[in-house]
């Protein structure tokens, strides 16, 4: 249900998308809401059909509804609230007298402050397994206020009120809703799940080399090596420096020819202040006009990195050409593989402008809701600055997504592949365009613990590919902390190590030994799982599936499930309980009702829904299968290039009644709209009657010469005689009594055909 409230004698902003989001109706007898209105005073009451259950009730206060402040109250139909994005807290919100404020800001989490993102959306578990979900379509400046009664008011200092509410009736139906209207996220590279590696504090060719090579010499995984901006050029985006850098282009390729990718950072603030005619970028920006103006028509010029800076005006058509042309002239130069967009709420390191900014109702508005600084235009730009749209007042929270949308749009041009994008402010639709990292993480255990929530919340938003700076960026690591933290991280979607330059070093290589092992572990873990984990990002590309999932989206009816934060699962059937102590060696784990398979071995644990104490050295990271599921795997290796020419096989979660079923999506890993153009593969594994088959729904030939190597199939309740793998006994079989787990290795059945894997009890 959709409500739109706003002043039909003078125009206001109102937000607009960016385009391509396909709008459905819904049919009159699909509708799960009856409404109630009256006018004097105004207010609406939304009912659930189904039980009379009231969902919103904006009677409870009055709307205000003036030029710069527009106030609408409701009841909450339960206190189990997620979601209103970037804040640094739990799962489910504090509905003590909380304060939320949505403004972008460059700002390290930590609580009671407003961050890089802004997500005005809210999901609330409701009673018997139901679920709804609030989106205000406003860029302004929100606060909402969260009360214990359970009430919630939103407060926006300007645009207008416009309401959607998603009816569910389950939490996954109320997140698909959503994305129908900001957009379902794109698909992201097959290469961009494996692990990335990245310091700001890498200040030479030669010491970026190094360190890809050291990770290649203690074997661990390594897809993607990044730089922060110490390759620019006087801290200069789209240069390079010719002595620290000069064979960037040189290194770059060698990478590409080692089976790895090469990203780098680009921040959006373009130097002003170069001599004219020596930096294409700003000389041809100014020609083209793309760049900010402040109040009185000239050019804003902020400070970052470079010194004083213009800002690019993204909403300006003739900006993403002009971006599209300085990616294009630089990447013929660096072909690097993907871009990370930082700074980008935007960031500025003066208030406003060099100049300042004029008095005003924009600079300082009648209310201006609790943000970092005090005011809106603090380590930011001029509220009254011009952008093409309208001013930044209104369009502020929208920089990052205009960013990325022109940036996805760019590379797709620029290299004709799928891009990757990974931007640290975002809005509602920036999954469609780039992935999120949760920016500048501490190293230390409550910020690892926080990070959980900070990614499922993404989820929730659209934003699948999302996860923190392994380790922690800000402070020093430490062994054990690195250790776990690389354990979380290899469950994170999106796997990067990033460091902060004055810190301790933190690669994977400078551990000791064991640590090394536990940490080698963790990624081969992860690579071995990619094929499961890029069918996952299939389904959220073209159903908007969660990938990293809440407990309570998956068991919306268990109640116990309804403020975990400390475990999550992958898809709908692994489990992954992470340790988030330290001097770890046990942890309370909450397991659903069913048969839980530990990853590792097969061992059964036989849950009603109870928490169960497990062992948790720190060599192991605590992930379990759920009955009735099939997951599929790949033999890791050093890169993606070479892991996905591997063998596969199949972890496969009998049910009590013998049964699982599970997919694998499958194509090279790179080309554009290979679901819209039918250029995949698609396998249904099904397991039955002590077998399981395979069936190729769709091929392409994208699995053409890869086998299926082996099988694990937890939950056989006795040895069997033999096996049979497409009519032929397999002699390389092994039954563990204790934990009921057949493995079956040395098979090479064709993954591209049907096969059939049976044993005989």
């Amino acid at each position: 249900m959709r409500v739109k409230l706003k002043d039909p004698s003078s125009q206001r902003y109102e937000v607009k998308l960016p385009p391509g989001v396909h709008q459905r109706k819904t049919a009159d007898e699909d509708v799960l809401y009856s409404t109630e209105y009256q006018c004097d005073p105004f207010g609406f009451i939304i009912r659930r059909k189904s039980n009379g259950r009231v969902i919103m009730n904006t009677t409870v206060a009055p709307l205000l509804f003036a030029d710069q402040y527009l106030q609408l109250s409701t009841a909450l139909a339960s206190p189990h609230v997620s979601g209103l994005g970037e804040h640094y807290t739990s799962l489910l919100l504090d509905l003590n007298w909380t304060s939320l404020t949505l403004w972008n800001r460059d700002m390290a989490p930590h609580a009671d402050a407003n961050l890089y993102g802004s997500h005005p959306f809210y999901i609330v578990q409701e009673q018997d397994g139901l679920a709804h979900g609030v989106f205000l379509l406003n860029s302004n400046a929100i606060e909402v206020v969260l009360q214990p009664t359970p009430a919630l008011t939103w407060v926006a200092i300007g645009g207008i009120l416009d309401l959607y509410v998603f009816l569910g009736p389950d939490p996954q139906s109320v997140i698909r809703q959503y994305l129908r209207v900001i957009g379902f996220p794109m698909m992201p590279p097959y290469w961009s799940l494996g692990f990335h590696l990245c310091r700001w504090g890498y200040t030479t060719t030669i010491t970026t080399r190094r360190v890809a090579q050291r990770m290649r010499n203690a074997t661990f995984p390594m897809d993607v090596q990044w730089n922060d901006l110490d390759y620019a050029n006087k801290d200069r985006v789209f240069t390079f420096d010719p002595w620290r850098f000069g064979d960037l282009p040189e290194m770059v390729e060698e990478f590409h020819k080692s089976g790895m990718k090469y990203i780098l950072i680009l921040d959006p603030g373009i130097s002003s202040t170069s001599p004219p005619g020596t930096y294409s970028p700003f000389d041809d920006g100014l020609k083209r006009d793309v760049f900010i103006k402040n109040a009185t028509g000239h050019l804003l010029i902020g400070k970052v990195w470079p010194g004083p800076t213009a800002f690019p005006d993204f909403t300006n058509p003739e900006t993403g050409r002009w971006w599209e042309d300085c990616i294009r002239d630089f990447h013929s130069m660096v072909p690097v593989d993907g871009l990370w967009i930082d700074m980008n709420e935007p960031a500025s390191f003066v208030q406003g402008s060099l100049e300042g900014c004029p008095d005003g109702d924009l600079e300082n508005p009648p209310y201006t809701p609790r943000v970092v600084g005090g005011k809106l235009n603090s380590g930011t730009l001029c509220m009254s600055a011009r952008q093409k749209l309208s001013t930044h007042y209104n369009l502020h929270n929208m920089y990052g997504l205009t960013e990325a949308c022109a940036t996805h749009s760019a590379l797709v041009k620029v290299r004709g592949k799928r891009p990757f994008v990974l931007s640290r402010s975002s809005f509602p639709g920036i999954g469609r365009f780039s992935a999120v990292w949760t920016g500048d993480v501490r190293s230390d255990w409550e910020q690892l613990r926080y990070s959980i929530p900070a990614v499922l919340r993404f989820g929730l938003f659209g934003v699948p590919l999302v996860g923190a700076d392994v380790c922690g960026f800000g402070g020093n690591t430490n062994e054990e902390l690195c250790v776990r933290w690389m354990q979380l991280g290899a469950f994170y979607p999106f796997m990067r190590n990033h460091n902060d330059k004055s810190n301790a070093p933190q690669e994977p290589y400078v551990f000791g030994q064991k640590a090394q092992a536990a940490m080698r572990s963790a990624l081969n873990l992860r690579y071995s799982l990619l094929p499961f984990l890029y069918t996952l990002f299939h389904h959220a590309h073209i159903s908007a599936a969660t990938v990293a999932r809440p407990l309570f989206m998956e068991f919306p009816s268990d109640d116990n499930c309804r403020a975990v934060d400390s475990q999550f699962l992958w898809g709908s059937s692994l489990l992954i309980s992470p340790a988030l102590e330290r001097g770890a060696v046990e942890l309370a784990a909450y397991l659903p009702s069913g048969t839980w398979y530990s990853l590792h071995d097969g061992q059964p644990f036989y849950s009603k829904g109870q928490y169960l104490l497990l062992p948790a050295p720190l060599d192991t990271i605590n992930a379990h299968v759920r009955e009735g599921h099939i997951l599929p795997q790949q033999e890791p290796a050093l890169t993606t290039t070479a892991s996905r020419r591997n063998p596969f096989f199949l972890t496969v979660a009998l049910s009590a009644g013998g049964w699982a079923h599970g997919d694998l999506f499958w194509d090279d890993g790179d080309t554009l709209n290979t679901f819209e153009t039918g250029n995949y593969c698609y396998v249904i594994f099904t397991a039955g009657q002590a077998q399981v088959v395979s069936y190729p729904t769709k091929l392409n030939g994208a699995l053409d010469g890869l086998v299926l190597g082996g099988l694990h199939v937890f939950g056989v309740p006795s040895p069997p005689l033999y096996v049979v793998a497409n009519g032929e006994k397999v002699r390389d079989f092994t039954y563990r009594s204790d934990t009921k787990l057949l493995t079956v290795t040395d098979i090479a059945l064709p993954m591209s055909e049907v096969f059939t894997v049976q044993w005989a009890l």
